[in-house]
């Protein structure tokens, strides 16, 4: 009996030496006891803390690293934590999606050009230090509070609705807090667009379009419908004659023309797109540019509409004119404006409703608080227009202060509030690069202007959509998603879009 004894002593010895638990997600209470949390987070909510101590990130200590927290996973928040030094700062990422989006190749997947993954950076790619250090983390959550006083954010976690577990909350303390977190399509408080139209603004948006097209394509077949029915079936309906709205009527075209025609014959003489827009499309491109792209979207068969959109029902819309326009499909997209939350947050407003920052990014009321992308836009008294909502103004914004902030890090100001006699150096200036929009057909549009009035070069035309392609490809972040969106482009030419309903 003599080995069990020394069995039992090693067994207790090596208890004991076990390291401690400090995950704040395996410290949290059970979860039934933060079922009664609700999981609405349309605007800012009281920040109290209904949780444990040990449920959330405490304060960094001296010997650790400071802590940076990243609200969003879009273009400027993305860009942000790429550039960031993490052998200066542990990086804390807070989104309720796990990559970023690759928007400007959004509209190819609707239609099967590209394949979903292909425009689907995940995050733990952009920035490995959150997938490797131990200090650093990405949570699958929603931002319901921010406490600037404390240095302190509310968060609750985004389920989807899978019967798995209830959302609960947690808190995470901060060093520095960067804000990014986008924008949402802007309805104008049009009656029933958030209930009947798509948007199309992350991967979900695209799959919904796409099961919706195909869905009405395959329903319009089955005999005894009515040609009425069909048409209205067939029919996509585009709202917004901006850059993403004139992009998906080509792509739409496109697979209308080289696709649909070939394999749903029963149907193809049915199917149309209408585009409608109050103003002239593209208004912030070249005047010939717009004209070229009117004459072929036209040739392509979009129909262009000019009107206001007054009512949305389920399967029509209802124009200024009082015009009755059947749709299948309707896809929004009229621009953006700020959230709900951040439109709530106690926090310097700029015109908009966006979040008001200085020249340096930084939201002067409060330490330690910046705020880049759609979500922010200068303050007037610093004598600033705000940036339109572009990726590239995001990209280039979350470039900037992940420089700002690897600067003050080497000094030792990365901690909270010792950045006071910190020189941040100069101011954020944006320069406009241009604008490119592909119309279909192999066509596209490449206007290299810095403002509407300023002179520069503008291409329309087949090597147009080449340097728009070309482009592109040298942006997808990853050599991986190059690869897949050069293939997928590959094998839709030569072989024709998927059509298959997943």
């Amino acid at each position: 009996m003599a080995w069990l004894r020394y069995l039992s002593k090693l067994t207790n010895k090596k208890t004991s030496h076990r390291p401690k638990i400090t995950d704040p997600f395996l410290l949290l209470p059970p979860f039934n006891f933060l079922s009664h949390f609700s999981s609405n987070t349309n605007v800012a909510k009281p920040f109290t803390n209904h949780t444990n101590s040990g449920s959330g990130l405490e304060p960094t200590k001296p010997n650790e690293k400071p802590r940076v927290v990243v609200l969003g996973s879009g273009w400027a928040g993305c860009r942000f934590m790429k550039g960031l030094d993490t052998n200066i700062y542990d990086i804390v990422c807070v989104s309720p999606r796990n990559h970023m989006v690759f928007t400007p190749l959004l509209a190819s997947t609707c239609v099967g050009t590209l394949e979903f993954r292909s425009v689907a950076e995940p995050i733990g790619r952009i920035q490995p230090a959150i997938s490797r250090e131990p200090g650093s983390y990405f949570f699958l959550a929603n931002c319901i509070g921010i406490d600037a006083h404390k240095h302190m954010v509310q968060c609750e976690t985004i389920t989807d609705e899978v019967q798995t577990i209830d959302p609960w909350r947690f808190t995470v303390s901060y060093d520095k807090l960067v804000i990014a977190l986008g924008s949402q399509p802007s309805t104008f408080g049009i009656q029933g667009v958030k209930e009947h139209a798509s948007f199309l603004r992350e991967v979900h948006h695209a799959q919904e379009i796409r099961r919706k097209l195909l869905l009405n394509l395959m329903l319009s077949d089955v005999p005894g419908i009515s040609v009425e029915e069909k048409k209205r079936l067939l029919h996509c309906v585009v709202v917004g004659g901006g850059p993403t709205g004139v992009e998906f009527s080509g792509e739409l075209s496109d697979f209308i023309m080289k696709d649909v025609r070939l394999r749903y014959t029963h149907v193809k003489d049915y199917i149309r797109v209408t585009l409608i827009e109050a103003n002239e499309i593209l208004s912030s491109f070249d005047d010939r540019l717009r004209r070229y792209a009117t004459k072929q979207l036209t040739k392509s068969g979009v129909r262009l509409v000019r009107g206001i959109v007054k009512d949305v029902k389920a399967q029509k819309i209802i124009l200024d004119d009082g015009t009755e326009v059947p749709y299948g499909l309707l896809v929004w997209s009229t621009g953006v404006g700020p959230s709900p939350f951040i439109q709530s947050l106690d926090l310097p407003k700029a015109p908009g409703g966006r979040i008001g920052v200085d020249e340096w990014l930084r939201v002067p009321s409060v330490q330690d608080v910046f705020s880049i992308g759609d979500c922010s836009g200068f303050l007037e008294s610093t004598g600033r227009q705000t940036l339109p909502a572009l990726a590239q103004v995001a990209e280039r914004q979350g470039k900037y202060l992940a420089q700002v902030l690897n600067k003050i890090g080497k000094t030792g100001a990365g901690y909270a509030n010792s950045e006071k006699e910190v020189e941040f150096g100069e101011p954020f200036v944006y320069k406009h690069l241009g604008s490119m929009a592909t119309i279909g057909r192999y066509k596209a549009l490449v206007d290299l202007r810095q403002n509407k009035e300023g002179k520069g070069l503008a291409l329309a035309g087949f090597f147009s959509f080449f340097i728009w392609r070309s482009a592109y490809i040298t942006r997808v972040v990853s050599w991986r998603n190059r690869f897949y969106v050069f293939i997928n482009w590959v094998t839709t030419l030569v072989f024709g879009r998927d059509i298959s309903r997943l």
